[in-house]
């Protein structure tokens, strides 16, 4: 019987079949990490240092910044190691270390998507609460909340992955270590840990979107009934951003778990673009759709004033 303890290390193939023009592409990463780091810091320094901005909605962006950065950080620094040194082995503890890491801001980004879609509906639908139910109290119980819960979740997770045995290849195509890579390597059974993936997606994903339309539709249809065109306007410029972030991160995930598994190239395409494009657009698209964002990164600051839905 083959041994399955044999492997003690991972061999990773960032792109299926080989690549050339190593130090082109290093560069290429280089840049969309770079960018990423500076508009998401750029994005956190602006809501602790303005004031007008410590409010509900914007610790949440803040947050969401820090996911963003936690997600390049996690996978494309290991990557650039990879194409610069030409060293592709991965200690065993290694990569299931950079999957706890990546399961745990993957669980925080879910849960976070979901708590910014209730924001805007406590502020659209039932403004008079908003200031008892999101009070800076409550704020910093749902953000503790959301992290604790995201770094449990994903010991949870990675601690059921660590029961299969990996022995059928040590080869992952992939450019870092996913639970669907790995998944390829085991000759033991994964009943289990498939299981545990199902309950994963409905309660991480499956729920929170469905949340999140039923949110979204009590929104709009608050927003339709409004008499002022000017109101209109205002409650559809504090929700865009979060739409447009959630359909492109939900579109991605979509796309990515509907790839066949045997699809190497588009499997490595999805995750660049959910692992370090996603991240790196993120931030610009809530500066650019929101108005008091601009205004704090503009050098002339203080020309827009909170309105009643700019929270």
């Amino acid at each position: 019987m083959k041994n399955e303890t044999s492997i003690k290390y991972f061999y990773l193939l960032p792109f299926y079949g080989g690549i050339q023009n190593k130090s082109l592409i290093a560069a290429f990463f280089s840049l969309i990490y770079l960018v990423g780091i500076l508009v998401n810091s750029s994005i956190i320094t602006v809501i602790c240092l303005e004031v007008q901005l410590h409010k509900p909605m914007y610790i949440f962006i803040s947050n969401l910044s820090i996911v963003d950065i936690c997600y390049t950080s996690v996978t494309v620094p290991k990557l650039l190691h990879m194409l610069l040194s030409g060293d592709h082995i991965v200690p065993f503890s290694q990569c299931y270390t950079q999957l706890y890491f990546f399961a745990t801001v993957g669980t925080a980004e879910d849960i976070l998507l979901f708590i910014m879609a209730y924001d805007r509906y406590v502020a659209i639908c039932i403004p008079l609460h908003y200031p008892i139910i999101l009070s800076q109290r409550n704020c910093t119980m749902i953000t503790f909340g959301i992290w604790a819960a995201a770094f449990l979740n994903s010991l949870l997770y990675t601690t059921t992955a660590l029961y299969k045995s990996s022995c059928h290849s040590n080869i992952i195509h992939q450019f870092f270590c996913d639970a669907k890579s790995l998944t390829k390597t085991t000759c033991s059974s994964t009943n289990i840990f498939f299981i545990v993936t199902g309950l994963e997606v409905l309660i991480l994903a499956v729920f929170p979107l469905l949340c999140i339309l039923i949110s979204y539709v009590k929104i709009f249809s608050v927003i339709f009934n409004m008499k002022s065109k000017e109101s209109r306007r205002k409650a559809f410029s504090t929700c865009s951003s979060h739409v447009t972030v959630i359909s492109i991160y939900y579109g991605t995930a979509l796309v990515g778990n509907l790839i066949p598994s045997n699809s190497e190239i588009q499997e490595s395409v999805v995750n660049i673009i959910y692992t370090s494009i996603i991240p790196m657009i993120n931030p610009i698209i809530y500066s650019l759709q929101n108005s008091n964002v601009q205004s704090a990164l503009s050098p002339r600051r203080g020309s827009c004033k909170p309105g009643m839905y700019k929270y």
